[in-house]
């Protein structure tokens, strides 16, 4: 990350976090400063080290190293979380609306896929659990990325030896759409409209309403033109994944935690510290000009409704039909062939 970043994140945690302020001793001496303590954090992040690897960069013991770790993810998940890993704004679904529109798939929010941690010191009783057959227990990571590979949902936590459909059914993904949280979506492909916005997947997730897979045996030229665009656009999230590894060192090794609470943390903190990344650099990450997209906006099909309001309770009534309309494999098949069309 930038300069300019680390120090914010340094002024923020040294302000509001108390660990990372720095104090006096009985005789007066200064204890470690808040810059030593999150440059002692980030070390360890961003290259995947042992606790005592810092010690003597940033003059500081195996034991300090690993209280700075804990604190800082910590730090990070309470003061930033709720900007960096929140529900997308009206604003921010309009965005990627055009930019889906744009890219030849009105409706489309995001990609969706699963990524797999490998759990070194795990517990011996779990293995079973956490390995899927020779291979090593893993931990599994579903998550949903938008063009500029900001992450705006992620899942942590289910065992490696589920699939990504297992995933799904665990994950809250769709809760807010179920008890009517998301703002009103509504967009025409083919000359017919929807209310539905859809991530991109790959084939083993299910035929639903929120999901478009690609084709995997196209048969002409349009089936494999929209493969061929689908699979394409679907890479944002595996960039994502990349993206997130290669920068955060820890979550490409094998982690060598004990405690599944703190790995949490860590992929948690690290995913909001990627999102921080991206909004700093995003001129980086995108090569479209969302200026251009919004002055546009008689000629767009895809409209966000701006008076959505929170407060209105939702009954079991209405989350039973918005969970039917989700599963509307007549509906799936709809879209899939309108936009076959559009493309």
């Amino acid at each position: 990350m930038n300069k300019p970043l680390f120090m914010h994140i340094v002024d923020r945690l040294s302000n509001e976090v108390e660990f990372f302020r720095q104090k006096k001793d009985a005789l007066g001496r200064l204890s470690l400063s808040s810059l030593q303590k999150c440059t002692t954090a980030i070390r360890v992040l961003a290259y995947g080290t042992a606790a005592d690897a810092v010690d003597e960069y940033l003059r500081l013991g195996e034991t300090t190293t690993r209280s700075c770790v804990q604190h800082f993810v910590e730090g990070i998940i309470n003061v930033l979380g709720d900007e960096y890993l929140r529900r997308p704004t009206p604003a921010d679904l309009q965005r990627l609306l055009d930019i889906g529109e744009h890219r030849g798939f009105p409706g489309m929010i995001g990609s969706i896929d699963c990524m797999h941690w490998e759990w070194k010191n795990y517990p011996t009783a779990w293995k079973g659990q956490y390995s899927r057959g020779s291979r090593k227990p893993t931990i599994v990571l579903e998550a949903v990325a938008s063009y500029d590979l900001w992450i705006w949902h992620a899942f942590f936590g289910p065992p490696g030896t589920l699939n990504d459909i297992n995933v799904l059914d665990r994950s809250p993904v769709f809760d807010d759409i179920i008890k009517d949280l998301v703002p009103q979506v509504t967009f025409s492909v083919n000359g017919r409209k929807y209310h539905l916005a859809y991530y991109l997947t790959d084939g083993i997730y299910p035929k639903l309403a929120t999901f478009i897979q690609s084709i995997p045996i196209p048969q002409g030229p349009k089936a494999r033109l929209f493969a061929q665009h689908q699979e394409a656009v679907r890479k944002d999230v595996e960039c994502a994944f990349g993206v997130l590894q290669v920068r955060f060192a820890i979550v490409k090794n094998p982690t060598l935690f004990w405690d599944k609470a703190k790995i949490g943390k860590i992929m948690r903190a690290c995913i909001i510290l990627h999102n921080m990344i991206v909004e700093d650099e995003q001129d980086e990450y995108t090569h479209f000009d969302v200026s251009e997209l919004q002055q546009g906006e008689d000629t767009r099909t895809s409209h966000v409704d701006l008076t959505f309001s929170t407060d209105i309770p939702s009954n079991i009534a209405n989350m039973m039909g918005v969970r039917t309309r989700i599963r509307d494999r007549q509906m799936h098949q709809q879209l899939k062939d309108d936009l076959v069309e559009h493309i």
